[in-house]
């Protein structure tokens, strides 16, 4: 009797030690499993094409995996039907170009090399067992090597890395699996069998049911890009001009859109390689000039630079007083609001694929503003005034030269651009919806949705 109460107060604390455990582990657990539901709802809503892109995957998977369901198709292929599943994992990319260059990369790089390794294999039987093993092992060495060594060439690697990964591969499994296995023209057969379709499943649901294409991908980030820079330059001037209690930080932060231009050549290099392995797909022709959109990118880059040094001046530390600044503050405006309306232009023609003919006045009014700028620094704006007060405002002076020089770049390369890829005549009379232009506005993170995998399965 003397013990219960001690046994019932251990019993109470390890009760009160189990609650907390439990309680600890339930917030653990909801807080988890909160947090992936939220991420995978803000994913969902950033770009609804991966939804369906996860659902089309597992589509061409189910469809492929019917060779291991029915008898009379494992039969045929037996375990080597389990290569059409990996073909589909590997190759169903977000994109038509990025599935396309897989598929085609891995089809022909499988051809070749299990053709190679076949070659290899019946040249070296005729050597006898003891020199066979020897042949069959120079063989590997050389052509792995020299794969490996072609897949340094820039041009080579953009392209054919992934097929000259899967060559290799190939070869090797053909070449040392023949040494224990006689027949291994019907293994070469065979893998090359499922692999065509699986990669031919994988390409006909990526086009047919909701296709995503590089091409208009590119086409959108490079217009959007363009705007960007566009909505900057059209609040700088008001901005800089103001006095420090003037200004407003809602205001400035609103200015930072052009900050994703400056790291988005990876990206475009990606989806142009993509574009190219992309059939003519609605308003895109056959030899569409890809690569000019790499030419245009870097220019909204190199641009995105100089606007970057100018943004830095907008809460610079060092004020520079209001009366050196009237001096350039007309000009200095013109030739801001004067780029972002040239450069707004060129967006919405690159947008609705139009030649874009009302940005030319705005460039020509920013030359004239630069030209009057330029003649009036080099006669002494500033005589008798401090040259440290004069360093900040004569740098956005030159800033705002070298943007309007940057935005010529643009719109010459654009208008080569409308040239080749023959942009349909601007019709004043049809103007796009609002509706229609934020969706063409709209790049939803194609970063992430375009990621490239480099893994060979």
């Amino acid at each position: 009797m003397e013990m219960a109460p001690e046994i019932q107060g251990n019993a109470n604390v390890f009760k009160r030690a189990w609650s907390s455990i439990k309680g600890l582990a339930e917030k653990i657990v909801c807080k988890l499993v909160i947090g992936a539901l939220k991420n995978a709802k803000k994913l969902g809503k950033e770009d609804p094409r991966r939804i369906v892109h996860s659902l089309k995957v597992g589509l061409a998977i189910t469809l492929v995996s019917l060779f291991y369901y029915f008898d009379f198709l494992y039969e045929g292929f037996g375990v080597s039907a389990m290569w059409a599943v990996m073909t589909v994992v590997v190759v169903f990319e977000f994109s038509v170009g990025a599935t396309l260059g897989r598929g085609v990369n891995r089809g022909i790089a499988t051809l070749i090399g299990g053709a190679l390794g076949v070659a290899a294999h019946r040249l070296a039987s005729f050597a006898g067992d003891k020199a066979e093993c020897i042949i069959l092992g120079l063989s590997v060495f050389l052509i792995a090597s020299m794969a490996t060594f072609v897949r340094f060439f820039p041009k080579l690697k953009a392209r054919y890395d992934y097929g000259m990964l899967i060559f290799i591969l190939t070869f090797c499994l053909i070449t040392v699996s023949g040494y224990r296995e006689d027949e291994v023209i019907e293994m070469a057969h065979e893998r090359l069998s499922t692999i065509l379709i699986g990669g031919s499943v994988s390409v006909f649901i990526c086009i047919f049911i909701c296709p995503n294409w590089a091409g208009e991908d590119i086409h959108k980030l490079i217009a959007a890009n363009i705007e960007k820079l566009g909505s900057f330059l059209e609040g700088f001037g008001d901005e800089y001009f103001k006095t420090k209690n003037e200004k407003n930080q809602e205001n400035k932060a609103s200015l930072d859109g052009y900050k994703s231009v400056l790291n988005s050549k990876g990206i475009e290099e990606t989806l142009v390689n993509f574009a190219k392995w992309e059939p003519r797909h609605g308003k895109f022709r056959y030899r569409q000039p890809w690569d000019l959109y790499l030419k245009i990118g870097s220019l909204t880059r190199e641009c995105a630079y100089r606007i970057d040094a100018l943004n830095g001046y907008l809460s610079s530390e060092m004020q520079t007083p209001v009366e050196i600044r009237e001096k350039i503050q007309e000009l200095c405006t013109k030739m801001s609001s004067e780029c972002s309306y040239a450069l707004k232009e060129l967006s919405i023609g690159v947008k609705t694929m139009t030649c874009s003919l009302s940005a030319d006045p705005h460039i020509l009014n920013a030359k004239t503003a630069a030209k009057k700028l330029k003649s009036s620094l080099k006669s002494g704006l500033w005589p008798n005034t401090d040259v440290i007060d004069i360093i900040p405002a004569a740098t956005v002076a030159s800033l705002l030269i070298e943007i309007v020089s940057c935005t010529v770049k643009i719109a010459d390369s654009v208008h080569e651009l409308a040239s080749l890829s023959k942009f349909k005549s601007p019709n004043a009379n049809v103007l796009p919806k609002e509706n229609d232009q934020e969706k063409m506005t709209r790049t939803p993170s194609i970063e992430a949705s375009h990621s490239v995998s480099i893994s060979v399965e």
